[in-house]
């Protein structure tokens, strides 16, 4: 149990007393912002940066900042990047090797100086998202140390979604609107006649310690059901949906449908949508040698399914064909990841679909398939 579990309500000097106080504390701040056309993740000194009066117009392969006359600052859909950057990111050095004057060789693991982070603004599609590579990442016998060591130091301050995109599937994840436990914070951003705040509700003792610490008032009745009510609604208007059937069976049924060879068709095995899921974690390592060849450094950085090489071995890839690629990231995420971490890879945070150069929507391919098979079953043939 927190030491202080009452909602509370913080104005916009609260908020930017919030983060001051994170700051002061020697927290690397990171939330949202406006640059390059884009709402993105970086690093934030002041609450003025958040994109207040932002919102944003997604569509398959296609994404639009728009201006909004209220002022919300967290009434946008997710942008490019996740939290994925930052606790699990694209390139770490694991180690490093010297050639020694007596010709031997001195291996020095890397030992980074890593900032503590204080996310704000996580939606809950991203918040399943970290708690999926938790298990991923961390549930298994051979743990991501570095994982570990960012994710323990992370301050996680949630913002409960009011205003889903075109793209936003996660109610048909088994996610919603509102935030899973795994936060220190939350936040409810609250804007009507009553003025612009945020209903804050407490997570964690160090979230309550921090409230502590920042100009608040104790919830009042109609910012909790304002917030509340705002919540439940985003339930109800989510952009795109997964057909409400079993996912594993299905995938598992479709391994030789035609659909395949549709969207192979379409697909440019770029691996933009791996890029921008919050859950995909593939990784190689390569190693970096100097001119002299006396020193030399393994680092780890992002792999995709997508990539020729991904699934190569002596001979050749096992998987040569885009339809073979594509299966492998669809299957793996809605069914196979089930049997290796209890869980769907999918949160619905439709960046796949938004992102994706060709257009390409995850819901539509599983809908296509789920009707491919629903038609053979009733006519009584097979997929060849």
């Amino acid at each position: 149990m927190t030491a202080l579990t009452a909602p509370a309500v913080l104005d916009r000097d609260g908020l930017d007393a919030l983060v001051a106080v994170l700051v002061a504390k020697g927290r690397t701040v990171i939330g949202p912002t406006v640059r390059d056309g884009a709402i993105v993740l970086s690093e934030l000194t002041s609450a003025d940066a958040l994109p207040y009066g932002w919102g944003v117009e997604l569509d398959a392969g296609r994404y639009r900042l728009v201006s909004r006359e209220d002022g919300a600052a967290f009434a946008h859909s997710a942008g490019p990047q996740s939290w994925k950057s930052w606790l699990h990111p694209a390139r770490e050095r694991l180690w490093s090797a010297d050639r020694t004057a007596e010709s031997d060789v001195a291996f020095t693991a890397a030992e980074p100086a890593e900032p503590s982070y204080a996310f704000l603004g996580v939606r809950p599609c991203d918040l399943r998202a970290i708690a999926i590579q938790d298990r991923v990442l961390t549930g298994g016998r051979y743990e991501d140390t570095g994982y570990r060591r960012r994710r323990g130091k992370a301050f996680v301050i949630a913002a409960e979604c009011t205003e889903p995109g075109a793209t936003c599937f996660c109610v048909s994840t088994g996610g919603g609107p509102a935030a899973d436990p795994g936060y220190d914070l939350a936040l409810t951003e609250v804007v009507d006649e009553d003025g612009h705040r945020f209903l804050v509700r407490v997570g964690s003792d160090e979230g309550a310690e921090l409230l502590k610490a920042i100009p608040h008032r104790t919830a009042d009745p109609v910012t909790e059901s304002t917030a509340d009510a705002a919540v439940e609604a985003a339930r109800d208007r989510m952009g795109r949906s997964l057909p409400p059937v079993d996912l594993r069976t299905l995938m598992g049924a479709s391994l030789t449908a035609e659909r395949w060879d549709d969207v192979a068709a379409r697909c440019l095995t770029c691996g933009n949508c791996t890029m921008v899921c919050p859950t995909c974690f593939c990784t190689t390592t390569e190693e970096v040698t100097d001119l002299t060849g006396d020193h030399t450094e393994r680092w780890q950085r992002w792999d995709s399914c997508f990539d020729l090489d991904f699934s190569y071995l002596h001979g050749g890839p096992v998987r040569s064909s885009p339809r073979s690629r594509y299966r492998q990231w669809l299957t793996h995420k809605l069914s196979t990841w089930h049997d290796q971490f209890g869980t769907a890879g999918c949160v619905g945070c439709g960046r796949c679909i938004t992102w994706c150069p060709a257009g390409i929507d995850i819901t539509e391919e599983v809908a296509a398939l789920d009707a491919e098979l629903t038609a053979h079953a009733e006519t009584g043939t097979e997929s060849d």
